[in-house]
């Protein structure tokens, strides 16, 4: 396969042609936050948690999206890219179910996870929330949309997997 020569925080990294900045920054052990990526399952960039900085472009990008480029300088730690997330994170919550010690994915969940260490103790935004009926239709799986945060993961699976 052939490569394209990026750099990645300061680091030099020889990327895959075609691959995404998140799959080149994973591959030399820089972790970049997701919530609607699943590798080869899922290539939405719902969520944007995972925005990255690319130098010469004016708006950040969903690096799990976003395909590398010779000579690309990508920055995914810094205040700008911090803020971003974290205000993705809050918008996300915003709507979401706030009932986090009665919810079965207590302590085993990606959004919380992600939320504590992003430091969102408080919510800045207040989404409109709606309460919906839980869906039991399917013998194999209970879905509560009062918990979706529209990442289309189970969209996804269900149309590539299953």
């Amino acid at each position: 396969m052939n490569k394209v020569n990026i750099t990645i925080d300061g680091l030099e990294v020889a990327a895959d042609a075609g691959s995404t900045i998140l799959a080149a920054a994973r591959r030399v052990g820089i972790k970049i936050p997701t919530l609607c990526f699943l590798k080869d399952v899922n290539d939405g960039g719902n969520c944007r948690i995972c925005l990255v900085e690319v130098k010469n472009r004016p708006h950040l990008v969903a690096s799990c999206v976003t395909l590398v480029e010779e000579g690309m300088e990508i920055i995914t730690r810094n205040q700008r890219v911090r803020e971003a997330r974290k205000t993705n994170l809050e918008l996300i919550l915003s709507t979401h179910e706030q009932n986090c010690l009665a919810c079965a994915r207590n302590g085993n969940c990606e959004l919380q996870t992600l939320a504590k260490e992003m430091r969102v103790d408080e919510l800045a935004y207040e989404g409109e929330r709606f309460h919906h009926p839980i869906d039991r239709t399917s013998s194999a799986i209970i879905r509560d949309p009062n918990k979706c945060i529209l990442c289309r993961r189970c969209i996804e699976m269900c149309g590539t997997i299953q």
